[in-house]
């Protein structure tokens, strides 16, 4: 009966960890939710676009960084003055950088941000390619047969095999 429960227990536990865990992460506080769902809804989706420059590989919608907070009230306070989305956009670039986006665009300043991958990945494919060619070539340059063994190595090998070694 102790087994049981200690694996109901255990079951428990694990339903908990998994819950907790799908649960998603959001630290937008209830003073900060606009009245206007619409407006919310236009002030989560550009949060969730933004970089939280403290914590830098999160967005400001899931960071609980005070300057994540205030770039959150800072969009939700344009959003109520009547800004477009790319104008919010376009003002926090112009005073933070591209680096406040979570997707920069693709600008010749953030070209080598997008395209280190595609270089790393082809240098990987090339390096590969070499290795395989190179093995292949050497295995082409072995010897097609190797000689039989005589009756003398049959026997010694026969010796080493069975522990009977004689000779040391």
């Amino acid at each position: 009966m102790r087994k049981l429960s200690a694996r109901w227990f255990c079951l428990l536990g694990f339903v908990a960890l998994v819950f907790v865990a799908t649960v998603p992460a959001v630290a937008v506080q209830p003073d900060e939710v606009l009245s206007d769902g619409k407006l919310e809804t236009r002030a989560r989706a550009l949060s969730r676009e933004l970089r939280c420059m403290v914590c830098q590989n999160q967005s400001i919608d899931d960071s609980d960084a005070p300057l994540a907070r205030d770039l959150r009230l800072l969009v939700r306070e344009r959003l109520k003055a009547g800004d477009t989305d790319t104008a919010i956009i376009d003002f926090l670039v112009a005073r933070y950088g591209q680096f406040v986006l979570l997707r920069p665009k693709f600008e010749w300043a953030t070209a080598l941000l997008w395209l280190t991958p595609l270089l790393v990945l082809s240098v990987g494919i090339f390096a590969d390619g070499k290795a395989w060619r190179s093995r292949r070539n050497a295995a082409e340059s072995a010897p097609e047969s190797v000689a039989p063994l005589t009756p003398a190595e049959k026997i010694r090998l026969a010796e080493i095999v069975s522990g009977q070694d004689r000779q040391g």
